[in-house]
């Protein structure tokens, strides 16, 4: 099993690159095998990550790069941008994606439909399931299992919508059946697998994620649990997710900037996850949170601006007001005034391929006159 986590995908393109790839490593001395990332005792684990390889040799395994083919899809890209310009002289900002999948004329009324679905209550997670329903689960439980699945997702490199839909399979599924903690990482993992099945091109082996958990949970075990879930949803897998909204949101922010900022877009995918470890963010809507982060970034990278403006107000549907909350729980993350134990989501934030946002620290308070109403 260990030697199915070195190995790589290979192309027709790299069949003869891997053949000399295999000759050269057996003449070399064998690789110190790595350490399985296993959840363990809830009570006793302290959330340290555990990998002996380095971030350089993850990059390594990339794709290889078609530059000629990347360059004439930017010129193309470049041709067919049009800024379209309302008439009160707001910018559209649908007018300027470059999602292929998003087309101008309907995307807002997919943005619409998404909000409504994302109220509905069978896709909603019960905010307060923790004194209601669950007899043996702690919100500090639940923080560290989420804590560990960011170091599956991880390991396997996992899209991140993977990582958010696991979750709100696991939150949607603890509002209505009462399990026992030794079960709760059978529930993570099997939740993960319904969730990459749905969201990846090659799915993650349920014998990976047996292997994860140092074959705490045999096969049998996770594939049960995994049709208990998919049974309890009714199927229903899709759902629109923090990451969902946060891409619009991000979108309509950069617009303040002339050059890309990437410090920004990477700054609300760290707070983003965090956000996934704090149980009190259960009983917000994905897009909700999704406005708050894009809040609390902007305060950050410029705290002496008025994070909030007229166009995010208007994509997002939220007034700052409505946000104050959030975005109060979430600065409290980021400052490790909450979850400070929990380190998996800021160590990988804290790779200079995330340009290290997680080691920017906003004020510690945020003036009241930024949850006031924008004005034009």
């Amino acid at each position: 099993m260990a030697d199915k986590e070195n190995c790589v995908r290979v192309t027709r393109l790299a069949k003869k690159r891997a053949a000399e790839a295999m000759a050269l490593a057996s003449s070399q001395q064998q690789r110190p095998k790595k350490n399985r990332v296993v959840l363990g005792e809830l009570k006793n684990l302290s959330g340290d990550v555990c990998s002996d390889d380095s971030q350089h040799q993850k990059q390594q395994k990339c794709r290889p790069k078609r530059k000629v083919k990347e360059q004439a899809l930017e010129e193309k890209k470049e041709k067919f941008v049009v800024v379209v310009v309302e008439e009160d002289g707001a910018i559209d900002i649908d007018a300027k994606s470059d999602d292929p999948q998003m087309c101008r004329d309907y995307v807002s009324d997919i943005y619409q439909y998404l909000h409504k679905m994302e109220m509905e209550v069978n896709r909603r997670p019960l905010p307060d399931y923790l004194d209601k329903v669950q007899k043996d689960v702690t919100a500090n439980m639940r923080g560290i299992l989420v804590d560990w699945l960011v170091e599956v997702a991880e390991e396997y490199k996992l899209l991140s919508d993977t990582l958010y839909l696991t979750v709100s399979y696991i939150d949607r599924f603890l509002s209505k059946n009462a399990i026992s903690r030794q079960r709760l990482q059978l529930l993570g993992v099997s939740s993960m697998l319904i969730a990459s099945k749905y969201e990846e091109i090659s799915p993650t082996h349920v014998e990976d994620f047996c292997y994860i958990t140092d074959n705490t949970y045999t096969k049998q075990e996770v594939v049960k649990m995994e049709f208990d879930v998919l049974k309890f949803l009714k199927y229903e897998v899709g759902n629109p997710t923090i990451k969902t909204f946060l891409r619009r949101f991000t979108r309509v922010a950069k617009e303040d900037y002339n050059n890309p900022n990437l410090q920004l877009e990477f700054l609300g995918y760290y707070l983003a996850e965090l956000s996934l470890l704090e149980y009190g963010c259960v009983k917000y809507l994905p897009s909700l949170v999704a406005a708050a982060v894009v809040f609390l970034s902007r305060f950050t990278l410029q705290p002496e601006l008025h994070p909030w403006n007229a166009a995010l107000q208007q994509y997002s549907g939220y007034k700052p007001a409505e946000l104050k909350e959030c975005v109060q729980l979430i600065h409290d993350l980021q400052l490790g005034r909450r979850g400070s134990t929990l380190v998996a989501v800021r160590e990988k934030y804290n790779q200079h391929m995330f340009k290290c946002v997680s080691t920017l620290s906003p004020p510690p308070e945020i003036p009241d006159t930024f949850f006031e109403d924008v004005k034009d």
